[in-house]
């Protein structure tokens, strides 16, 4: 008897993805054009997912409060999600890409697209946590997802697919994992200002530990790709990488320069570690209750 193929797995235990590390200028279209070209290198480099930066099609708006910059927003599908979608088709390789999302009059998200190499889009993520620091004022323009946590099946294996704020909650990257992902991308704008330059390095530190830890607790490969460059206040830190199943530095970009960045991660390893290190069987899912509450005094 012939076994058919199972597509809820890759095609070979390895995937190789490409994380397009690049700055932003005030003309939307250059960096849709930019972005369309760095998918297109990223797979003649070997990559069969490419991810881009959160909302790269246009520079970091949020440092403002601004209603001019709703008409930065668009529709999935729409004009970057067709161009997308044919730029996928033409590469041959998954992409995943963050979307200005509007969903109605007055409705905003901040969102992420996933699209299969054959260039249909395979679903949506609307960031579950929205932010408001200063020049982060995020809550000024979107409103908080409303379609749960995501793991979005393609031809390389379980995606799931995270935002930027969403990247220091530890729920967020449990919840993705236990739908299947074996890959959480993390499209970011994170960066310093310049009166935080001493501390900048342990920001960057206490960002990258993090991330690596959610690998870690759920046995699953991370990819977090930043935009790069200064816009306004701001200085990007780039610094995009990709760690391992049990947190292991697989490949990491500069600080300070556009990067297209190729890691290539073998699935199998996923199996191997939570084999040796099998914590989703030990959790205690019986004694977590309290965690659905805001705080236990």
């Amino acid at each position: 008897m012939v076994k058919m193929p199972n597509h809820k797995e890759p095609r070979n235990q390895e995937v190789t993805l490409g994380l397009v590390q690049m700055s932003m200028s005030e003309d939307i279209d250059k960096n849709l054009d930019k972005a369309l070209k760095r998918i297109g290198e990223a797979s003649d480099r070997g990559a069969e997912v490419v991810c881009l930066p959160e909302l790269f099609r246009s520079r970091y708006f949020c440092q403002e409060e601004d209603q001019e910059n709703f008409k930065l927003a668009e529709e999935i599908p729409g004009e970057t999600t067709e161009a997308l979608s044919a730029a996928a088709k033409d590469a041959n390789a998954a992409v995943i890409a963050g979307i200005f999302e509007k969903r109605a009059r007055g409705l905003y998200h901040n969102s992420a697209v996933v699209i299969g190499q054959s260039g249909k889009l395979a679903g949506t993520y609307r960031k579950m946590h929205i932010p408001d620091d200063p020049h982060y004022y995020e809550k000024f323009y979107f409103a908080p997802g409303d379609l749960g946590f995501k793991a979005f099946q393609t031809e390389h294996g379980k995606l799931g697919t995270l935002i930027c704020w969403d990247q220091w909650y530890p729920e967020a990257a449990r919840l993705t994992a236990l739908l299947g992902a074996q890959i959480l991308f993390y499209p970011t704008a994170i960066g310093w200002f310049p009166e935080e330059e001493e501390s900048m390095k342990q920001m960057q530190f206490a960002w990258e530990t993090i991330q690596r830890s959610h690998g870690i607790a759920n046995g699953v490969f991370v990819a977090a790709v930043n935009r790069v460059g200064t816009e306004g206040k701001i200085n990007f830190w780039g610094s995009s990488f990709v760690s391992g199943p049990f947190g292991e530095m697989i490949a990491k970009a500069r600080s300070d320069s556009e990067e297209i960045l190729i890691a290539r991660c073998d699935m199998g390893s996923i199996d191997e570690t939570r084999h040796g290190w099998p914590f989703l069987r030990d959790r205690r899912i019986d004694a977590y209750k309290g965690i659905t509450s805001r705080f236990l005094d």
